[in-house]
């Protein structure tokens, strides 16, 4: 059973995010001697960077990856690089070496493709982050895409329709490989996407979140109150 705790804002539900997930990474560095920790972009995460930046973690043993990126400039707004380095990795002066990003620079495909191979060095992640689109997509994995049934490959690009935007994304094969997922998850427009997941059948084509929960004792959920509001029974909730 997935565990979902629920907070009163964004705000808090990230700070609780944030907060569990350097937990993780502390035991894994006291276990192995590093951790690695795969992020998300968008508001909410931004709101737990600013976290990680104003806590007193040890960052030289934890490296660092991106579930999905824009393929753009790594100065440009949509950059989650740019988001990540701004919020946090340049205020916590976490090691250059330590940062694994996709290389923008590259056309999509080959930029995948090295991004892949980077990937094919962890054996498990320890801790994966993951948010959840208003039409339950996960990194760049939107409903309907054939890429969500590939349990192969580590990456690939995507052209994103709605978007108009090419991206590089983790896909099912490196999402499923990893100690902890763990899911932020805010505001109004998430309510619905959010008991559909929980509460209707398993179909991670038109759920592609659910890739993420194929073990659910592994799965944690930080959801806001407005996230939360239709959420029924098939979760072990607690809030703070």
């Amino acid at each position: 059973m997935s565990l979902v705790c629920t907070t009163p804002t964004p705000q808090t539900a990230a700070d609780a995010c944030g907060a569990a997930i350097l937990d993780v990474l502390r035991e894994a560095v006291a276990t192995r001697g590093s951790a690695t920790l795969a992020i998300s972009g968008g508001t909410s995460p931004k709101i737990m960077f600013e976290y990680f930046a104003r806590t007193d973690m040890d960052w030289s043993k934890v490296h660092v990856y991106w579930v999905d990126e824009r393929c753009v400039p790594i100065d440009d707004p949509q950059s989650n690089f740019k988001l990540a380095n701004d919020a946090w990795l340049v205020p916590s002066q976490v090691p250059v070496a330590n940062i694994h990003r996709v290389l923008t620079e590259y056309k999509p495909e080959e930029a995948a493709a090295r991004y892949s191979r980077e990937l094919s060095r962890i054996e498990r992640f320890d801790v994966i982050h993951l948010g959840m689109g208003g039409d339950a997509h996960t990194a760049s994995l939107f409903p309907g895409d054939k890429l969500i049934d590939d349990h192969e490959h580590l990456a690939a690009a995507v052209y994103v329709e709605k978007m108009r935007q090419w991206r590089v994304t983790m896909l099912p094969a490196t999402l499923e490989r990893t100690r902890h997922v763990f899911l932020l998850v805010t505001g109004t427009d998430k309510a619905v996407p959010l008991d559909d997941v929980f509460n209707g059948p398993h179909d991670p084509m038109n759920y592609p979140v659910q890739i993420a929960t194929s073990d659910p004792g592994s799965t944690h959920w930080y959801v806001d109150a407005a996230a939360a509001r239709l959420l029924r029974s098939k979760a072990e909730a607690w809030t703070v």
